[in-house]
């Protein structure tokens, strides 16, 4: 019986030590020099965006900038994260009926209104309503051309100037529809700005 008991332990310490090495070893290495293959780098790096040299995002997470004067905001904003922090990735899993949904999206139609400057019958469906995950990168082409005037405004760039770099951040990827990069569309309008 003694035997027995340590044959099979035997066994199990050696099936171990094959799945330890196989899938704590050579699974990973395999994964990451899939990864290196020409074409496949950028994405399994998390697709980063530099500017000057230095990481300032991902073209697949959209963080919402924080101006410094919020009087002065020469930044096109993203859709709305339902956890309120940009941290956390996380759907409210609320209803569309839900009375703390309906009163955080009219706040949000509320506060993007004065923002803008607009009637709040005028906001899009994604400047008020959060993502699955709250970190989408892309905004509708509605949403982008509501902010239009007031990042001109707040840039000194004309508005036709940042209307034509909306459309050059402008992809067939989005929301369902259309969809502008704001990251990239943020960054576009910053070199403008510089020259």
């Amino acid at each position: 019986m003694i035997k027995n008991l340590l044959k099979q332990t035997g066994a199990g310490l050696r099936v171990l030590l094959v799945f330890t090495v196989l899938l704590g070893v050579v699974y990973p290495l395999g994964v990451w020099a899939v990864s290196r293959i020409p074409g496949l780098h950028d994405n399994a790096e998390g697709s980063l965006v530099t500017a000057n040299g230095q990481v300032v995002g991902s073209s697949l997470i959209g963080i919402d900038p924080a101006p410094a004067d919020p009087a002065h905001d020469p930044y096109f904003h993203t859709r709305p994260s339902a956890t309120g922090d940009p941290s956390v990735s996380g759907g409210s899993n609320k209803g569309g009926f839900n009375s703390d949904l309906v009163a955080a999206v009219e706040e949000r139609k509320a506060a993007i209104a004065q923002r803008e400057g607009v009637s709040p019958e005028t906001v899009p469906a994604d400047a008020v309503t959060a993502s699955g995950a709250g970190l989408d990168p892309t905004i509708s082409v509605a949403y982008a051309d509501l902010q239009v005037p007031r990042v001109a405004r707040n840039t000194g760039l004309s508005e036709d100037r940042v209307r034509r770099l909306v459309e050059a951040n402008t992809t067939g990827h989005g929301i369902g529809v259309p969809g502008v990069n704001v990251l990239e569309l943020n960054l576009a309008v910053q070199s403008a700005g510089a020259h």
